[in-house]
């Protein structure tokens, strides 16, 4: 049995698989998109009032019909020759490249002459590129420059996965095989339009009924044209352009919501989908035998004939697998070298697992192919010079296969090794950060919170300097959260479930660090805030005991002339009981301040001088009281010697007397109260007392009266002192 690389030919699948290559791809693809390119240039004619076309190939080849639908597109009128000749042709198409390279479309090897000519593969080719640029791309460019994202397929199948995730029936992996059941073309019209139909209703359909509905329903409600024939979707492997065509005119009128996560998660699908498409080639193969009443065993279905291999399509298929050969080394070529970003690295490696992927859906194509050339050769219908020529084209075939073959495992097995020395210098990289970090917290622990609130505040800033350190770290920490892990047959489960343990460990140690930061900054600044009030709030206190203090210095107590001197040292004095009263609490709640912030320091130090600084208030403010009491006594004394009876001493004393009224600041342990002061005790006889007491009743009655009598009273006394100084 002949084997090239890791290619077996076997006869009877070979023959099978390359009768598919011939049909499938060169018949019914290109069959599939004539129809749909040829709908959607109608569907822009349709638009803009001018004839559709019949025959794409053929009407296309004189170039104005192109260059009408190039009018359309970018909205500029372009001059068409009406000749019917060759040249005019040539021009009129000439003139439709030119314009798509001026508006930047991509073309790879299309000339003029193919497009006249009517080549089928090229015309299509040309009208794949302006689908793609101004259907695809155009529809898309505003949400890719969102997501900053390049490659609109993802984009696409990202938007696609993400509406259909509510429903259990669907899992569009692709744009082939996921759709031809119908279900995903159902589920993004009714994620966004559940009210046009009923799901279970859908559900139970067949998949051409499915289809059909889908694109109905898409027409009726969304003005969406019937771009696809149910029947040319609902088959083994739909075209995956016109898919992309139809679904991005649904993206173009649906909301068009999609998230970084969504894009991520497709950016693995490849693992993922290796595994499915497996399971689906044997889920479908067991199908197709069991409806045949065959063994699932069997390797291809026994009804299968030899047919006579004929030259021709020999060549034919040849020419495919070469181009698709020529493109894929291209394709690989152009790979970048290998990134020492991880992040690039990523994306490299999931790059080139989806070109993996690639080459190992065509290898049954190149078997096929060697297979065929192998039966050509056996059949000896061939000349000596065919069969050398065949051979040499084998050889060549199956060479350049196993060298792509050969370095692309190469090239994933360095990405490989790469990506995890990557990720293994990150984790080295975040323990040794935290190792340091940790080693830093406990030296912060380690030293009292500040001894005044500068050092404090200071300390403030130390910390927000571990918060940015953080906030810079957690770059890195994000980038783990999607670490690619990558388990070979030589690791094993083992190793996974090491880097899981190492990473879990990691993530427990990353948590603690920032939670005691942001705990610590949260405690930091409930000290700072408290610490500040309390020192404005003293300095506060302390201004104002300075100013009472100067207030009850220009208080007069003794050599009083006459009532009215008399008088304003006693509302002087009782306006300064009056604010001590007001403010007597504010002592105990500086006091209770300062042990907060006490409690929170831990600090001997920083508590020993708040109580200091607190202990000095009240004594000045113990001092102030007894110098009021002391002031209000000697007023008292003032009276008797003036020769008038004072003020009765029950009202005098409840006035200055301010010890009795609670303004000694208290301590805040529970003391038994002191025993009341005694009351002076002013000697005068009887008939002195009496006269005593009717001259206080006057002077309280005067002080009580309103400011204007107090000033007429003066009036009086200045102009009985003027008559006196007259006489």
């Amino acid at each position: 049995m002949a084997k090239y690389g890791d290619l077996e030919a076997r006869p009877d699948d070979g023959q099978n698989e390359f009768s598919d290559i011939i049909k499938s791809r060169s018949d019914e693809h290109n069959d599939v998109q004539k129809k749909t390119f040829t709908k959607w240039i109608n569907a822009r004619f349709s638009k803009s009032g001018k004839p559709p076309i019949s025959d794409m190939f053929s009407d296309l080849k004189d170039g104005r019909k192109l260059l009408d639908l190039l009018e359309g597109l970018t909205g500029t009128s372009l001059p068409k020759e009406r000749g019917s000749t060759r040249v005019h042709a040539l021009n009129n198409v000439n003139r439709v490249l030119q314009v798509l390279h001026q508006n930047n479309v991509d073309l790879v090897n299309i000339g003029g002459t193919d497009i006249v000519d009517g080549n089928p593969k090229l015309t299509l080719g040309l009208l794949w590129s302006i689908i793609l640029h101004w259907q695809v791309k155009d529809v898309m460019k505003d949400i890719m420059s969102d997501l900053q994202q390049t490659n609109s397929e993802k984009i696409l199948l990202s938007w696609v996965r993400q509406t259909t995730r509510p429903y259990s029936q669907v899992n569009v992996l692709n744009f082939t095989t996921s759709w031809t059941d119908g279900l995903a073309f159902n589920a993004v019209l009714h994620r966004h339009k559940p009210d046009l139909f009923s799901w279970d209703r859908v559900v139970k359909m067949s998949p051409i009924e499915r289809l059909e509905h889908a694109f109905s329903k898409a027409h009726t409600y969304l003005g969406i044209e019937k771009l696809l024939d149910p029947e040319d979707v609902a088959v083994h492997l739909p075209d995956k352009k016109s898919i992309i065509m139809y679904l991005t005119s649904l993206f173009e009128v649906l909301p068009q919501q999609v998230t970084i996560d969504a894009i991520r998660e497709v950016e693995t699908l490849p693992r993922k989908y290796k595994k499915e498409c497996e399971e689906e080639e044997i889920h479908i193969q067991s199908a197709v035998l069991a409806e045949e009443g065959q063994s699932p065993r069997a390797e291809t279905p026994s009804t299968v004939t030899e047919v006579d291999m004929d030259l021709d399509s020999y060549q034919i298929a040849l020419e495919e697998v070469l181009t698709w050969l020529l493109s894929a080394e291209d394709t690989f070529q152009e790979q970048d070298d290998i990134s020492d970003d991880v992040e690039e690295v990523k994306e490299q490696f999931a790059t080139h697992e989806t070109f993996m992927m690639e080459l190992t859906a065509h290898q049954s194509s190149v078997g096929s192919v060697l297979q065929a050339g192998n039966q050509l050769m056996t059949q000896g219908t061939l000349s000596e010079e065919e069969e050398f020529e065949i051979q040499e084209q084998m050889t060549l075939l199956n060479a350049r296969w196993e060298a792509l073959r050969v370095e692309s495992m190469e090239r994933q097995s360095r990405l490989h090794d790469a990506l995890m020395e990557l990720q293994k210098k990150q984790l080295q990289q975040l323990s040794s950060w935290l190792a340091l970090t940790e080693e830093r917290i406990q030296k912060m622990e380690s030293l009292p919170l500040g001894d005044d609130l500068p050092s404090l505040q200071k300390l403030l800033q130390e910390h927000k300097s571990l918060q940015n350190d953080l906030e810079a770290e957690q770059v890195k920490v994000n980038s783990l959260t999607h670490m690619v892990v990558i388990v070979d047959e030589n690791s094993g489960e083992s190793a996974t479930a090491l880097l899981e343990d190492q990473l879990q460990k990691l993530g427990e140690r990353w948590t603690a660090v920032c939670r005691w930061t942001e705990e610590r900054w949260n405690r930091l600044q409930e000290i700072s805030i408290l610490w500040q009030e309390l020192l404005e709030e003293q300095c506060l206190l302390e201004a104002w005991l300075t100013e009472k203090e100067e207030a009850l210095n220009k208080v007069q107590t003794s050599n009083f002339k006459d009532q009215k001197e008399l008088s304003v040292s006693v509302r002087r004095l009782a306006i300064l009981k009056e604010d001590m009263e007001m403010k007597r609490q504010t002592l105990d709640q500086l006091s209770e301040i300062g042990q907060d912030v006490g409690q929170l320091l831990s600090n001997p130090k920083a508590s020993k001088k708040m109580n200091s600084d607190s202990e000095e208030l009240t004594q000045r403010w113990d001092s102030l009281v007894q110098r009021l009491e002391d002031s209000s006594n000697q007023v008292t004394q003032a009276v008797a010697k003036l020769g008038m009876s004072q003020i009765p001493q029950k009202d005098l004393l409840e006035t200055v007397h301010v010890r009795e009224q609670g303004m000694v600041k208290k301590p805040k342990q529970e003391l038994p109260p002191p025993p009341p002061p005694k009351k002076r005790q002013i000697h005068v006889d009887v008939e002195a007392k009496k006269k005593f007491d009717a001259i206080s009743t006057e002077l309280l009655n005067w002080i009580l009266k309103s400011k204007t009598a107090i000033q007429n009273t003066e009036m009086k006394e200045y102009k009985k002192s003027q008559e006196t100084s007259g006489t």
